[in-house]
């Protein structure tokens, strides 16, 4: 079982993981997904207010809380990709088309 966390934008993939405005967590097993929930998460709001190291920390909470393993976006810049690496979720960027295919993707 693995827990994937995917920036979204309606049913697709969303560019930036940042600045994202809703994220959906996915539970992927065996190939399929077998929980989906999406949360509106308005980072794209929050990204501006306060420091670059609150706004991580959000992430960090959110991460945590929800046991992602990896992470799914568009674009992700390097301090967010480094901070991901260090915590030990995966990230996989540059994904595009259909958010759902894309999660089980990064399952696998």
């Amino acid at each position: 079982m693995s827990t994937v966390a995917v920036n979204i934008s309606g049913s697709q993939v969303g560019s930036g993981w940042g600045k994202a405005q809703r994220v959906a967590v996915a539970t992927v097993e065996d190939g399929a997904i077998t929980a989906w929930v999406e949360h509106d998460v308005r980072w794209d709001l929050a990204h501006d207010e306060g420091t670059e190291g609150s706004h991580h920390a959000r992430i960090v909470r959110f991460l945590r809380e929800h046991g992602v393993q990896a992470v799914v976006t568009g674009h992700m810049g390097q301090p967010m990709a480094r901070m991901l690496a260090t915590m030990g979720i995966r990230a996989v960027v540059g994904a595009t088309g259909d958010a759902r295919e894309a999660a089980v993707a990064a399952a696998r």
